[in-house]
């Protein structure tokens, strides 16, 4: 059995779906490959990340194939840049590489072009084995421009700093130089001693997949599949059987054995690991303990403040009884569930927010439930006094963490972060996010690097249905559309373009942050997960390279700093009231302010609002028709279409749309079928009116109840726009603001109506 299984060839160098316009096999079918094949051990090697370390792990091990984890590093040797594939043999290893990867992005003069010195490799050597590298690789590079003495120097000094850990690469994929190369390697292994291994270098799984990928590659280099001055791979990097890479290298026996024997030296995979948070409170305080005081502190707070009640009343007034009651309940529960530090830090961090006057939101979601979020000042709100459950927040059967999302000021959110970095140091990173290429991306960038026209991929394009919420798969719109099914038939273009979407669909287009999520360690991070620094922003965190779900499986806890205009506009809005009134608060404003009420109830509110609206609605349609223009210039007489035109026009007349509604509906404006109502009596017109308002009323909720979910998706995943790259959410903000307003004037009219 042992000799059957150190026959089998490994597969150790495989570009999964995260080297971002390279590496097009997914995890999720690698491991249906494994399970399949019975695949004894698998490697990943993804090119300047380990962000699919984890999930590749626990992934290709559910089905009990052994996962090998190894990335490929961009490293500066002299004045020459290029990858050093490396690969963990243990729990320091895989430590080191993820040092090594992290400092790539942190500490260079140059983000666009991550990378580490030569000197690092060298110093974090212990656990790792090294590998010479493909002919795409810095030795490859080197020989290439026939700097044969560098790269002899390199192979030296990997064997005296590497020992046995270090193998000369043998690849035979028919790639330019390739056959140049491996004659060069197999010289310096007879000169200098060193062992040679045999390797696949596999970016796809199956070879009928090459023409797509060569598509990926061109995607991520913005060339065209035409180009020939472009990089090229051959038709070989696809995840090829045991027997074919055995026959491949039968005149290398040496190589083979290194490759089988490889499995054996590598005893270590990432593991997930249960929420860890730091522990805030004093040393000789136990963090359970430290929950129960600063609650009940504020708990006094808030009735010495707010009730108007001493601490010598406190055992005697019902109402602390009740409030105590519900606060020991609450406690009994968090310290149950381990959560108590989670409330610890988020209480903190609020309150030097609203110790430097950084705007902070009251507290929205289900967290708004807790007494004891309230106690902490994490929220505003009196869950007591609202009836508000803390069940619905947190429960014994609930199986994920718990969830505070946090509206901060939009101008000083940063400060906010500041704070964190100054108290948690190296413990504290916001977490990546990975775009995709869903339907209609797919076929846009496809149908441009394979040579078609805009406008041919566009009306293409327009026939997938955009719904963010409710993303289709391209399978699906396929199959619900009989226009592109009729053209995917009798048109070769489409077809082609249609076939190579699918192969490319859902795999990673770009890398981004997180909008709201970030994530607080007890140690340094580095210890447990890799680091990326986002070179296209200026962040003051660096990034996790685990997604959000792999993050939550390495033990990271996420929380959640959303930048809220809103709160921006409240604020200034206060400082110029105050002028006036100088201890206005808006805070102490009262729920039941009768001049309020019967300033809305006389309408002027809602006049003035919808004439406004309607004012907005005409100028978004004013912008429309200026942009339509524009663009027929731009296409018939520049031939140069704009290429944001169509995003914008969309945007614009659904704001017009929305924007008109409550004008219409208050003052009459729409069209109405009356032939029926005008026969009735006047009670039955009353009822008439009643029934149709109602009707609005439950539109109008359940439009709300559909369209602020996708609010809040927007806002996390920070959406724009596929050309403009507008943020989608202010635009979206339109629909639940103009139906707000409609709810209004709705109920405003049946009160009227029974008035």
């Amino acid at each position: 059995m042992q000799e059957s299984i150190s026959k089998t060839f490994n597969h150790f160098k495989i570009h999964t779906q995260y080297s971002i316009c390279e590496g097009a096999a997914k995890i999720d079918l690698l491991k249906e490959y494994c399970k399949l094949n019975k695949v004894q051990s698998l490697g990943i090697s993804d090119t300047a990340n380990l962000c699919g370390a984890l999930e590749f792990s626990e992934s290709i091990s559910s089905v009990g194939t052994q996962p090998i984890i190894g990335t490929q590093i961009n490293f500066k040797y002299k004045d020459y840049y290029g990858l050093i594939p490396l690969i963990a043999k243990n729990y320091i290893g895989y430590k080191n590489i993820i040092e090594l990867s992290s400092k790539s992005y942190l500490e260079n003069d140059s983000l666009n072009d991550p990378h580490c010195k030569f000197e690092d490799v060298i110093h974090f050597n212990e656990g790792i084995i090294i590998l010479s590298g493909s002919i795409n690789s810095l030795s490859g590079n080197l020989f290439n421009k026939g700097l044969l003495e560098e790269l002899s120097s390199i192979y030296k000094t990997f064997s005296e700093n590497f020992a046995d850990n270090f193998y000369i690469e043998i690849q035979r994929h028919n790639d330019a130089n390739e056959k140049q190369f491996e004659s060069y390697n197999l010289e310096q292994s007879k000169n200098l001693n060193l062992p040679i291994i045999a390797s696949n270098e596999v970016f796809y799984i199956d070879k009928s997949m090459h023409e797509a990928h060569d598509a990926l590659m061109c995607i991520g280099q913005k060339t065209y599949v035409n180009d020939g001055n472009r990089n090229r791979l051959s038709n070989n990097h696809y995840l090829k059987s045991s027997d074919e890479m055995i026959e491949l290298f039968k005149d290398l026996p040496e190589a083979l054995e290194n490759n089988f024997s490889l499995p054996y030296r590598c005893n270590y995979r990432p593991l997930p690991s249960k929420p860890i948070l730091p522990n805030i409170s004093d040393n000789n305080i136990d963090t359970n303990q430290a929950l129960l005081n600063e609650s009940l502190n504020g708990l006094k707070e808030k009735f010495e403040k707010i009730f108007n009640i001493n601490e010598t009343e406190f055992n005697t007034n019902d109402d602390y009884k009740k409030y105590k009651i519900r606060l020991d309940h609450e406690i009994s529960i968090i310290t149950k569930m381990n959560y108590s530090g989670y409330f610890l830090i988020v209480s903190d961090y609020i309150k030097w927010a609203k110790n430097n006057n950084i705007p902070v939101g009251p507290g929205r979601g289900s967290g708004a439930g807790s007494l004891v979020a309230w106690c902490l000042s994490i929220t505003d709100i009196d869950p007591i006094k609202f009836n508000l459950i803390f069940e619905r927040f947190l429960n014994p059967d609930r199986i994920s963490m718990p969830d505070f999302d946090i509206d901060f000021c939009e101008e000083k959110r940063d400060l906010v972060f500041e704070y964190l970095t100054k108290k948690y140091k190296n413990s504290v990173a916001h977490i990546i996010t990975f775009g995709k290429l869903k339907a209609r991306m797919v076929v846009r960038d496809v149908g441009r690097v394979i040579g078609l026209s805009y406008g041919f991929v566009d009306s293409i394009s327009k026939m997938i249905p955009f719904d963010p919420s409710r993303p289709q798969t391209l399978t699906e719109c396929i199959n619900t559309e009989p226009r592109l099914q009729k053209l995917i038939k009798d048109d070769s273009r489409v077809k082609r373009l249609i076939d190579l979407s699918l192969k490319l669909e859902d795999l990673n287009r770009n890398v981004a942050t997180h909008a709201a999520g970030v994530v607080i360690a007890d140690k340094k991070l580095t210890d447990s997960v890799p680091l990326y620094k986002d070179n296209t922003s200026n962040l003051l965190l660096p990034s996790t390279q685990f997604d959000m779900y792999s993050a939550e499986n390495a033990g990271l806890v996420k929380f959640d700093f959303l930048g809220l205009k809103t709160l921006t506009v409240i604020n200034n809005t206060q400082k110029l009231v105050r002028k006036k009134i100088k201890d206005f608060d808006i805070e102490k404003i009262s729920y039941e302010d009768q001049k309020v009420f019967d300033l809305m109830s006389t309408g002027k509110i809602s006049d003035n609002l919808v004439r406004g609206l309607l004012i907005l609605s005409s100028l978004a349609g004013l912008g429309m028709v200026l942009i339509v223009l524009l663009s027929v210039f731009q296409r018939y007489v520049l031939k140069s279409p704009l290429s944001f035109s169509e995003e914008l026009v969309g945007l614009l007349l659904c704001s017009m749309l929305f924007l008109s509604i409550p004008y219409i509906s208050s003052y009459e404006k729409h069209v109405k079928i009356s032939l029926i109502v005008n026969l009735l009596s006047e009670k039955a017109k009353l009822f008439a009116s009643v029934l149709s308002s109602l009707v609005m009323i439950i539109f109008c909720c359940w439009m709300l109840l559909e369209t602020i979910p996708w609010m809040e998706f927007a806002i996390k995943l920070n959406l724009k726009t596929e050309n403009s790259r507008l943020i989608l959410y202010p635009w979206m903000a339109v629909i639940p603001l103009a139906l707000l307003i409609n709810l209004f004037i709705s109920i405003k009219k049946i009160y009227k109506s029974f008035s």
